[in-house]
């Protein structure tokens, strides 16, 4: 492990791109955890690069001679081409070891602590990342701030797994903005209040962020011994500890998390949560040991066989399948429990229905135990198709557009 400055940090990537005869191959750490340095300075050495990275911020590179190469794509990489490598979330390390073996990985981490450095609120698909590109022979850079909390679990690191460690001031500001939450619309509290009404104590809760979750979580204060297994967390998993809703002898089990300076605080150091590698939470085998798992995830729109489509809009990927899949499968196999599909009837910024006669494009996901609305709950689970069809749209489906839903669903030979 080198200790290094920006200038030797510069050498080392010159040096890589000098001995690969193509795009140096690069993953840096995505979603809330970009190494902004360590990629200013990739950017200004590399003339040309492939940039892998999971939900990217806005903010990252976009020149010529700049690749983006994702299976989810972030706002960062919503500008235009991309090359997307469609993937469920649990297979992504499969792609790193295959399709994109690193010539480079950048990531950001903790202060040292105890000898070890920690990949804080972003492990994921990293440890895959650093495994394979060590092997490779490739280079391994760190950006170490304060503002990165050291977290136990698979994203611990020892000083012969980095090649280069930066030391950089915390950043100026977060890739995701953590900003207090608008007050929920009619229709967001009214799905927020159906979902929570199907979590019991004891449940196991696959948690996100976003207006859906936000509206879930403050209704489920008054449970009890609740676990989490969960991909992310985000600032309403400090709710639930705050209540004592969470099982205090189960562990908080998550792969990377999105917050405000509070929730980095709360996962410092922190014994009660194992940040883990995306091979194990995302695993549905391992989803679906969790007691009564409930997986609550959105889309843009679902059809009448229960097809969601959660990653275009049209022909353009908007993001990806992430691990809807993998939750999804997970839940439905868990002892008692269950995958809901929460969504606006109605898009509002769109102007269309989210409830469709039959999708035009790729399925995320499909077969959940319901579908919630602002309108109602449509069951799925241990219905026939007929009946699915019904419940989504006298259940779920918006009022203006249930007359159309019925034309479809006789088209569809499910009337």
């Amino acid at each position: 492990m080198i200790t290094s400055t920006r200038a030797t940090v510069t050498a080392a990537i010159r040096r890589a791109a000098r001995g690969c005869d193509r795009p140096l191959r690069v993953v840096a750490g995505g979603n809330a955890a970009v190494p902004w340095e360590l990629l200013h300075l990739l950017d200004e050495a590399a003339p040309h690069y492939e940039l892998f990275m999971l939900n990217a911020p806005r903010g990252i590179p976009t020149r010529s001679g700049v690749t983006h190469v994702t299976p989810f794509v972030g706002p960062g990489m919503r500008h235009g081409a991309v090359s997307y490598l469609p993937a469920r979330l649990s297979h992504v390390p499969t792609l790193l070891a295959s399709r994109f073996v690193p010539d480079v990985v950048l990531v950001s981490v903790s202060e040292r602590l105890g000898g070890r450095w920690s990949l804080g609120c972003e492990v994921n698909i990293l440890p895959a990342a650093l495994s394979v590109c060590r092997a490779a022979g490739g280079l391994v850079m760190a950006e170490s701030r304060a503002d990165v909390p050291f977290t136990y679990g698979d994203g611990e690191l020892e000083g012969d797994e980095l090649d280069v460690v930066l030391s950089t001031s915390p950043s100026p500001a977060p890739s995701h903005p953590s900003t207090p939450p608008a007050p929920p619309s009619e229709a967001i509290r009214l799905i927020g209040e159906r979902v929570a009404a199907r979590v019991d104590s004891g449940a196991t809760l696959q948690l996100g962020i976003g207006a859906i979750p936000d509206a879930v979580v403050p209704r489920l204060t008054e449970l009890r011994r609740l676990g989490v297994w969960s991909e992310m967390v985000a600032d309403g998993i400090l709710d639930l500890d705050d209540a004592g809703a969470l099982d205090r002898d189960r562990q908080v089990v998550a792969s990377f998390a999105a917050g405000g300076p509070r929730l980095m605080s709360w996962l410092h150091t922190n014994s009660r949560v194992r940040m883990r590698r995306t091979e194990i939470v995302n695993d549905p085998g391992r989803i679906a040991a969790q007691p009564a798992m409930t997986s609550i995830n959105t889309a843009l729109s679902v059809d009448l066989f229960d097809q969601a489509n959660g990653s275009h809009v049209g022909s353009r990927v908007h993001s990806g399948f992430g691990g809807q899949c993998d939750f999804v499968v997970g839940a439905m196999d868990s002892p008692g429990g269950q995958a809901l599909m929460a969504l606006r009837a109605w898009h509002p910024r769109a102007d269309v229905s989210t409830i469709v006669g039959l999708l035009e494009g790729p399925v995320t996901s499909f077969q959940h135990t319901a579908v919630v609305t602002e309108n109602g709950t449509a069951e799925i689970m241990g219905w026939d198709a007929k009946a699915q069809a019904r419940h989504l749209i006298e259940q779920a489906a918006h009022p203006s557009v249930r007359a159309d839903l019925w034309e479809d669903a006789a088209e569809l030979g499910l009337r």
